[in-house]
């Protein structure tokens, strides 16, 4: 070969090394195929930031852990797609562990840039829905539009199987190709079941090594909005699990199943002289049903201890080395069990003081809407002692933290519970409380200075499953967390405040109202203007945004409980100052759903005293369809117009001389 060819040859490889270098398989990182780079408009929506090439996911449950490795590659379009998909968080849940983690960025170019080991790092994320999940973080680098990014990692699910996972085939950004390659427990798909959810996920056909394939191509964005239904209810996906009992009837499925469920809970709620002569203990001279089943439900919730509380004192490895409740009756003698024992127990008491018994499922409907024409129990997953009272059946969790009497968690109700038999199981529905049982009252006595800083002492107490949620916040937390975190919240809205002296009430109590009370000062609450003040009535809304902020809506509109609000403030005005424009906004209802009225009056002439009032889903109303959007928006806009409105001080004239 003559020198020039050797130079020409030496020329092209220099030129293309780039290209080559991102095309070569390395560290089982796949080829790049130069198409992808040079892409300049999205496939599956046009309008699309970023748009995910490929996303592959095998599950390997032939082991004695369950191991899910995932690869994908997703192009960047736009400058949004670079802030939206450059950070990286990959959640998981419980005794999870995610390893193996890698990463790169290949620019517009071809040129790569590695994901450190370093930059990885582990956080706490709080979802839109307000549950907190821990995640894997870290942030590609050197990401740009025109490029590409892409990232590995495996999740270990400790000792359990595949039966009864969930197959995503949707994420925030479009996807080409969702894969998913299954190998089976038993190394083969006898007895493995899929149940697919708002869309056709194609079957499972063999492939390589003993594993099992399906895939789904153009798959949309799916996108998270304020105030929607479980993301399950909404999205694209596949539940695999293992059965060889075959129904086509769902209603014969459940009246099997019942029957099974009614002869397994015999032992869980057997009856005893012990429980017996706790019964008539505790009921003492009791006379009605209801107060009977209440004396019954406190006895079970003050002496007996929850494994689970905070109170218990007890780590994790503590409760992994308790002795198991065989038995109501073990659970009454130790003093302690988990939520379900003492569910158990009281079901076992209500028995021995001669209510009629179950011990009934029902779905999650933080979860998913459960629909009984599947018939599969995977979706009844918690558990509560259904107790007939007449010809009712009444339903009971004594063993869940922080429930009052009377009260299911707002996750349970409205949804069907099965309430089994020996001969005729039912479905039953649960009630929905009503606004009324979760408050936020609200009080504050404050002082306005001339110069629009307000000050003093304010108070919030919540009820319900306002209070419920609050101390499931809070109990795990320090003096000085919860400190902080109430701060951040008030300088959320007012970033202006300094806020002290702050005391929290009840937050592991399970019958009172969780409380706190802060004093406050707010430099520049109110506007001055030359001669005026300009101020805000609706002190507990000062800041807040609005509810609906887009003016279009995808899903369905879903609100998790009826909850009403009573505010109650008085402001004394600076001296010299008087009302200008104190006019209240108008008040408003829509139908029995909702009632809005704010009250302002003056008092001694300088104290200002505002009462507000606004509740939310009555008659139990907390569903809408997307073709409600609009008038539901209308509603919370005006609600936020009327929180914000605005009234004038005026300062006198002798209190300008």
């Amino acid at each position: 070969m003559s020198p020039k060819p050797v130079r020409s040859l030496l020329l092209v490889l220099l030129l293309c090394a780039p290209l080559c270098l991102a095309v070569r398989a390395a560290d089982d990182w796949r080829p790049v195929d130069p198409a992808h780079l040079a892409m300049k408009t999205p496939v599956v929506e046009k309008d699309a930031d970023a748009e995910v090439i490929f996303w592959d996911v095998k599950i390997d449950d032939a082991s004695e852990d369950l191991i899910f490795t995932n690869y994908v590659r997703i192009k960047i379009f736009t400058a949004r797609g670079v802030e939206t998909q450059s950070k990286v968080d990959l959640e998981y849940f419980g005794s999870h562990r995610i390893k193996d983690i890698a990463g790169r960025t290949i620019k517009p170019d071809g040129s790569i840039v590695e994901l450190k080991k370093d930059a990885v790092f582990d956080r706490t994320l709080v979802k839109i829905s307000g549950i907190k999940v821990k995640v894997k973080s870290f942030a590609m680098p050197a990401v740009e539009p025109g490029g590409l990014i892409e990232y590995r990692w495996k999740e270990v699910r400790g000792g359990v199987s595949a039966n009864n996972v969930r197959l995503q085939f949707q994420r925030d950004i479009p996807v080409q190709l969702v894969k998913y390659w299954l190998k089976p427990m038993s190394g083969s798909p006898a007895g493995m079941n899929v149940q697919t959810f708002h869309g056709d996920v194609p079957r499972f056909v063999k492939d390589k090594d003993g594993f099992y394939s399906t895939s789904m191509t153009n798959m949309p964005a799916f996108h998270l909005e304020p105030r929607m239904p479980p993301e399950d209810n909404e999205r694209t996906w596949a539940l695999v699990y293992y059965s060889v009992e075959k129904y086509s009837d769902p209603n014969k499925f459940w009246s099997d199943f019942g029957k099974r469920i009614f002869e397994s809970s015999k032992q869980l709620t057997k009856v005893n002289d012990d429980i017996k002569k706790a019964a008539a203990a505790a009921i003492g001279d009791a006379s009605t049903a209801e107060a009977k089943l209440e004396r019954l439900y406190e006895f079970c919730k003050t002496k007996v201890k929850n494994s689970n509380s905070p109170e218990a004192g007890l780590t994790a490895a503590d409760r992994a080395k308790l002795k198991k409740n065989e038995s109501p009756a073990d659970t009454l003698k130790r003093g302690i069990g988990t939520g379900d024992d003492i569910t158990m127990l009281f079901a076992a008491l209500a028995a021995a003081a001669g209510f009629e018994t179950r011990i009934c499922l029902m779905a999650d409907r933080s979860d998913i809407f459960f629909d009984r024409n599947i018939a599969n129990p995977y979706f009844l997953n918690t558990t509560d002692a259904a107790v007939k009272v007449g010809n009712q059946w009444r339903f009971f969790d004594p063993g869940s933290l922080y429930l009052p009497f009377g009260l299911l968690r707002w996750q349970e109700e409205g949804v069907l519970a099965l309430v089994p038999d020996s001969k005729e199981s039912a479905f039953v529905p649960t009630p929905v409380s009503s606004a009324k049982t979760s408050m936020q009252k609200r009080t504050a006595h404050l002082k306005l200075s001339e110069d629009g800083t307000i000050e003093g002492e304010v108070r919030v107490e919540f009820t319900g499953h306002f209070a419920i949620e609050k101390k499931n916040d809070n109990d795990d937390d320090s003096a000085t967390e919860r400190e902080k975190n109430l701060t951040e919240e008030i300088k959320q809205h007012m970033s202006t405040a300094e806020v002290s002296q702050i005391k929290f009430e009840n937050v592991t109590d399970p019958f009172k109202p969780f409380a706190y009370s802060y004093h406050l000062k707010t430099p520049g609450y109110a506007q001055r203007t030359g001669k005026r003040l300009f101020l805000q009535p609706g002190f507990f809304q000062y800041g807040n945004a609005a509810q609906f902020p887009t003016s279009n809506r995808v899903h369905p509109i879903y609100f998790k409980y009826p909850w009403s609000e009573e505010d109650s403030v008085t402001i004394d005005l600076p001296a010299g100052y008087a009302l200008d424009n104190a006019d209240a906004p108008q008040p408003f209802m829509a139908g029995e759903i909702s009632k809005y009225e704010m009250k302002i009056s003056v008092a001694e002439g300088r104290r200002l005293m505002i009462n507000r009032s606004f509740f939310f889903g009555g008659n139990g109303t907390l569903l809408f369809p997307n073709t409600s959007y609009t008038p539901l928006k209308n509603l919370f806009d005006t609600l936020h117009e009327r929180d914000n409105h605005t009234i004038t001080l005026k300062q006198a004239a002798s209190a300008q001389q």
